[in-house]
C-alpha cells in the first residue's frame, strides 16, 4: 500500500534530494546510451526518407518527359493550325481558285488542332501520372519505417513525461519505487539494496530514491543530484 502522510521533513528530504535533466518537453533520453540509439535511429529513417523522396523525384521526373512530349506536340501542332488558317485566309482572295485552295487549307488547320489537343490531353494526363505514380513509389516505404518510429517516440515521449511528473513529488517517487520493484530485475533491485521490499515498506528515503532512479533509468531519464 502506497503511504503519503509522511512527515514535513521526510517529505522534503525526497522531494528535494535529486534533480532531474529539464528536457521534459523533448522527444530523447537523457542517458546516453538510449540518446545515442534514439539520434541513430533518427538518421536512419531520415536517410531512408531521403532515399525514397529522391527515388520518387526520379519517376516523376522520367514521367514528366512524357507531358514535355505533349506540350511540344500541342505547341507545333498549334503553330501549324495557325500557319495554315492564315495560308488559307490569304488564298481566299485569288479569284477564281481562292475558295477551292482555302478549303484544303482550313480542313488541314483543324486536323492540326485536333493533334493539339490530343498533344494537351497526354500532356494533362502525364503530368497528373507523374505525381502519382512517385507518391506511390516513394509513400508505402517511407511510412513503413516513419510510422513504426513515431509510434516508438511518442510512447517514449509519454513515458517520459509520466516518470518526470512522478518525480517531482514524494508519492510519486514512492510510485516509481513500486514500479522499479515489480518491473526491475533482481540483480538491480538488490544493487540497491540487500532487502528492497522491506526498505519501500518502512519509508528508506534512500533506498526509495535508488528505486525511483532504476525506474526513471529505465524511462530514458537519468537524474543528476543537486
Amino acid at each position: 500500500m502506497l503511504v503519503v502522510g509522511q512527515s514535513g521533513t521526510h517529505r522534503a528530504s525526497l522531494s528535494g534530494s535529486i534533480g532531474i535533466m529539464s528536457s521534459r518537453f523533448l522527444p530523447y533520453a537523457t542517458t546516453p546510451t538510449r540518446l545515442l540509439a534514439q539520434l541513430i535511429s533518427d538518421i536512419v529513417v531520415i536517410t531512408w526518407a531521403v532515399i525514397w523522396v529522391l527515388i520518387g523525384m526520379a519517376v516523376h521526373s522520367a514521367v514528366s518527359t512524357i507531358a514535355e512530349v505533349g506540350r511540344k506536340v500541342r505547341d507545333g501542332a498549334n503553330g501549324v493550325a495557325d500557319n495554315l488558317n492564315s495560308a488559307g485566309d490569304n488564298t481566299d482572295d485569288f479569284p477564281l481558285v481562292g475558295d477551292s485552295l482555302a478549303k484544303p487549307l482550313r480542313a488541314a488547320a483543324e486536323a492540326a488542332l485536333d493533334i493539339a489537343g490530343a498533344g494537351q490531353s497526354l500532356d494533362s494526363t502525364a503530368s497528373w501520372l507523374a505525381w502519382v505514380l512517385a507518391l506511390a513509389v516513394a509513400a508505402p516505404p517511407i511510412l513503413f519505417v516513419a510510422l513504426p518510429w513515431l509510434f516508438l517516440r511518442i510512447r517514449f515521449f509519454r513515458r517520459k513525461w509520466i516518470a518526470i511528473t512522478l518525480a517531482r513529488t514524494p508519492a510519486g517517487e514512492q510510485l516509481l519505487a513500486m514500479r522499479a520493484l515489480a518491473n526491475r530485475p533482481l540483480n538491480k533491485l538488490l544493487a540497491v539494496d540487500e532487502d528492497p521490499v522491506g526498505a519501500w515498506r518502512s519509508y528508506d528515503p534512500v533506498v526509495i530514491r535508488g528505486l525511483a532512479a532504476l525506474e526513471l533509468r529505465a524511462a530514458g531519464v537519468r537524474r543528476v543530484r543537486q
